[in-house]
């Protein structure tokens, strides 16, 4: 009952109208940021950081919108990767496999259509999982200290490394770029400059909005550049029939429940999200189908089973990411790294106390989930030919734009040309990087987790006067040690395990 009355206390407040309007707008922003490829919510949630505070929103307003960002993002990458198979974002790749034959069977309104439903299946089953599951988490959270936070970090560095199972060495340096990273600045305990070259301007360390722009926008607009040097216009083909029918959402069902189910758990995960999730919910229907109906399986070829329950799994981690930032305050996702930098920013530490000291916030977020996937699902179906046809915009026009927010918004937090000239430069690393094929969420992991894993090692360790053993004192802190070895270990005991034969088909 206590939940449910401060459920209806979030209603309230993510029901007035600023932030009705405020959620209308992140969904409209959102779904247009998850057609255009290459941009995605990171680079729009980072652009607004600035924005949100020059027009001085309150946090729980700034949250609410980033979130229909982030989630409006997740609808929106589908489209791009249905019709002209080009995921806008990295969670769409595996949308591609069955939604682009699906369209060029003359069936695109209907897998456009579907998507947006099971999309907001998995939404909203996700989001009821938050309202269930987050308040017990932040309660046993509490149990958390110096010493289990350590162990948190570790294991949420292996999940980072081990779920990136194709290159977990890209992984690894990334994760150490960004750790590294996140000690330049004044060491806070010593007063101590470290790695600031004598700079002025990198006293306080690298700004966030500065690293986040320069890694995920400016570096996607050389990519963007690279490949689409004279204007991109795309033809859009005739959808046919606009709308999923009851049988086949009957069919599809299943499939859109398991993955719901998939990506909630993947989404818990630090360093996990859409992409993997839906990889897995992918992977794990296509076993499912093909062992019940070897005949009536159409993986590959455009399957309505394979679409629902990836679009399911990789929205339903979405909002599942919210429980680890908001019980424990570690992001699980670039974005949601971006919202935790936002909540400091307004001298708000995430984390179990949250749900005591502003109850509004909290559960004002929750309850604007609800209501925003509601307006995502309205939005989407009906305005799915219009918001298709953004993708004929030529590069001529929407590079520029970009490159004007992104210096606007790197400009206002200090005020400072050093700034513009430090996010260019990290932007060409970034894209050095990225040509390279490092990713870069583990970077800016790393670089958020960074502060919080230096901050509670050194309390950990003046606890124990040095001690060491003492990292490993607890039952909480040895069963996350215990976890992060299996992640990172036993994938590769059991591929040895397996036979020869059963190695070399698998590769």
């Amino acid at each position: 009952m206590e939940t449910l009355a401060l459920l209806m206390t979030g209603f309230a407040v993510a029901s007035s109208p600023m932030n009705l309007a405020l959620a209308a707008l992140g969904a409209v922003v959102g779904t247009m940021v998850g057609v255009l490829p290459g941009l995605g919510p990171v680079n729009a949630v980072a652009m607004l950081v600035p924005v949100v505070f020059a027009l001085g929103l309150p946090p729980e307003s700034s949250m609410i919108l980033m979130a229909a960002i982030y989630i409006g993002s997740e609808y929106g990458g589908r489209i791009s990767a249905i019709l002209i198979n080009v995921p806008g974002e990295a969670s769409a790749v595996m949308t591609a496999l069955e939604g682009y034959p699906l369209s060029r069977q003359g069936l695109a309104g209907v897998a456009l259509s579907l998507s947006a439903w099971t999309s907001f299946l998995g939404s909203v089953l996700a989001t009821v999982g938050i309202v269930l599951a987050a308040p017990v988490l932040s309660r046993w959270a509490l149990a958390f200290g110096p010493v289990e936070y350590v162990a948190l970090m570790i294991f949420a560095f292996a999940c980072l490394t081990g779920l990136l199972s194709d290159q977990p060495i890209k992984a690894l340096l990334a994760t150490g770029i960004g750790l590294a990273l996140s000690t330049i600045g004044i060491d806070a305990n010593s007063g101590v400059m470290r790695y600031t070259f004598d700079m002025p301007n990198l006293i306080d360390g690298l700004a966030f909005s500065t690293l986040v722009i320069g890694l995920f926008a400016i570096s996607e607009l050389l990519i963007l550049l690279q490949s689409h040097r004279d204007g991109v216009s795309v033809k859009i083909e005739r959808m046919g029939r606009n709308l999923f029918n009851f049988k086949e959402m009957r069919f599809t069902l299943p499939s859109a429940l398991r993955g719901a189910g998939i990506g909630f758990f993947i989404g818990l995960l630090p360093g996990a999200g859409g992409t993997v999730a839906s990889a897995l919910a992918y992977s794990t229907e296509r076993k499912i189908t093909e062992r019940r109906d070897p005949e009536g399986s159409r993986f590959g070829k455009g399957d309505l089973r394979g679409l629902a329950t990836v679009e399911a799994a990789n929205n339903s981690a979405s909002n599942s990411n919210f429980i680890p930032m908001l019980t424990l305050g570690i992001p699980s996702s670039g974005t949601t790294a971006i919202m935790l930098g936002v909540l400091t920013l307004y001298n708000l530490t995430p984390g179990p106390m949250l749900f005591t000291s502003q109850p509004e916030l909290i559960w004002g977020l929750i309850a604007s989930l609800f209501i925003g996937n509601v307006m995502l699902l309205a939005m989407n179906i009906p305005l799915v030919g219009l918001f298709a046809r953004m993708l004929s915009v030529p590069a001529w026009v929407l590079v520029p734009f970009i490159v004007v927010v992104s210096a606007v918004g790197v400009y206002s937090g200090k005020s400072a040309s050093f700034d513009l000239i430090l996010m260019v430069v990290v932007g060409a690393a970034a894209y050095w990087l990225r040509r390279m094929h490092v990713p870069m969420a583990p970077l800016i992991l790393g670089f958020v987790l960074g502060g919080i894993l230096e901050t509670n090692l050194r309390r950990a360790l003046s606890l124990s006067a040095g001690e060491v053993q003492i990292l490993w004192s607890s039952p909480i802190a040895i069963a996350l040690w215990g976890a992060a070895a299996a992640i990172l270990l036993l994938p590769r005991l059991l591929r040895r395990a397996l036979p020869a034969e059963a190695r070399l088909s698998e590769d």
